[in-house]
C-alpha cells in the first residue's frame, strides 16, 4: 500500500537534536497499560504524545480534505477476523535482549538501518508470513527499549528480506535522516501510532493514531521524514499531516471504550503515515478487541475531522521533541 513500497519502570530522557541528553529531563514512568515490554513508547514530550486540541486549523485543511474521500466513515483496520485468518491489526512482538539477531536484506537498503534485527520463529508478521500485504513487523527489545520495524517482511530459504527497516531508541526523540523512509512511507515509527487494547481498556490513550489515505502529496511535514505520494500539488495531503476530530462530535450512546478512542482523536488526532485505503486507522493485532467497539468506531465520519497546524510545537527539525509551553 505504499511505494512498490519490563513490570519494569524506565526513565526516558528528552533528547537534543544530536541525540544527547538535553538540559531538561522528563521522567516517564508509564503505567503498565501504556508500556510495551515495560518500555515507554517514546518520551512524554514526543510529538506523538502532543495535545493538539488547542492548535489552529491548518491553512490547507479544506484543500487536503477535498482530496480525501470525506463522504465515508472511518474504518478500524484491526479487530476480530471471525475465523478468517489471524485477527486483523499489526502485531507487536516483545523479545529479550538476548534474542538472536539476524541479517535482513532490504530492497531500499540505502534508506534502511542495516543492523542485526531480533527476528525469528517467534516474530509475528502482519497478515501472516507470505500474505502478500504490507507484512509489517514491530519488535520491541524489552531490555534495551529499542524498537525494530520492517515492511514487506519475508523469509526466503531461511534468509530474511524486507522492503525497508528502521530502528529507534524508545527513550529518544531523535528522528531519522530527512528523506529516509522507515517501515512506513512517512519515515516515522509505526508503534506509537497503534491503538492498543490495554490502553483502551484502561480508559486512556495518550497518543495520536496512525491512518492512511489513497492519494497523497510528494511532500512531508515535520516530523515525517519521507513521502511516497503521486501528486506534486500542495493541495493534496502530505505525510505527517495531523487531523483532529472536532470537539463538538457527540459521544452520546457510545460505549466507554469507544468514548476513550474518540477522546484520543479529539486530543491527539490522527497522523497520515502511509498510502492505503482512505481513513483506515490502525491498531495492534489482539484477540481481545470487542466486536462492539469496532462497530462503533466504524460510525465516525471522516467529515468530522480538520487538519491541524503542528509547526508551533517544533523545537528542532531533527527531533520529535515538542515545546512544553
Amino acid at each position: 500500500m505504499r511505494r512498490l513500497v519490563t513490570l519494569t519502570l524506565t526513565l526516558a530522557l528528552a533528547v537534543s537534536i544530536t541525540g544527547a541528553t538535553s538540559g531538561t529531563a522528563y521522567a516517564q514512568r508509564p503505567a503498565a497499560e501504556r508500556a510495551v515490554g515495560g518500555c515507554s513508547v517514546f518520551p512524554a514530550d514526543n510529538w506523538w504524545h502532543a495535545d493538539v486540541s488547542g492548535l489552529p486549523v491548518h491553512a490547507r485543511s479544506r484543500r487536503w480534505l477535498s482530496h480525501m474521500s470525506t463522504d465515508r466513515d472511518l474504518h478500524p483496520d484491526f479487530g476480530p477476523s471471525y475465523g478468517d485468518g489471524p485477527d486483523y491489526g499489526i502485531p507487536i512482538t516483545v523479545v529479550k535482549p538476548s534474542h538472536k539477531r539476524v541479517k535482513v536484506r532490504f530492497d531500499y537498503a540505502d534508506e534502511s538501518d542495516r543492523v542485526g534485527y531480533p527476528l525469528g520463529a517467534d516474530t509475528k508478521v502482519e497478515g501472516g508470513r507470505g500474505s502478500g500485504g504490507d507484512m509489517h513487523t514491530v519488535v520491541v527489545d524489552r531490555g534495551r527499549c529499542k524498537l525494530y520495524e520492517t515492511w514487506y517482511t519475508q523469509v526466503r530459504r531461511g534468509r530474511w528480506t524486507a522492503g525497508s527497516g528502521a530502528v529507534w531508541s524508545l527513550t529518544s526523540n531523535r528522528l531519522r535522516r530527512d528523506g529516509w523512509t522507515s517501515a512506513d512511507a512517512a519515515g516515522l515509527p509505526i508503534l506509537p501510532g497503534l491503538l492498543r487494547w490495554s490502553e483502551v481498556k484502561a480508559g486512556r490513550v495518550d497518543h495520536a493514531i496512525r491512518f492512511t489515505t489513497d492519494v497523497t502529496s510528494k511532500h512531508h511535514l515535520w516530523p515525517a521524514r519521507h513521502d511516497a505520494g503521486s501528486r506534486s500539488s500542495l493541495a493534496y495531503p502530505p505525510m505527517g499531516a495531523r487531523f483532529r476530530l472536532k470537539a463538538g462530535y457527540s459521544t452520546r450512546g457510545l460505549s466507554r471504550n469507544a468514548v476513550t478512542v474518540v477522546k484520543a482523536m479529539k486530543t491527539y488526532g490522527l497522523v497520515l503515515a502511509d498510502n492505503g485505503s482512505p481513513w483506515f486507522f490502525q491498531g495492534e493485532q489482539n484477540a481481545h478487541w470487542p466486536a462492539r467497539l469496532i462497530e462503533e468506531l466504524k460510525g465516525i465520519p471522516a467529515s468530522a475531522f480538520v487538519a491541524v497546524d503542528t509547526s508551533s510545537l517544533k523545537v528542532s527539525a531533527s527531533s520529535a521533541q515538542v515545546r512544553s509551553d
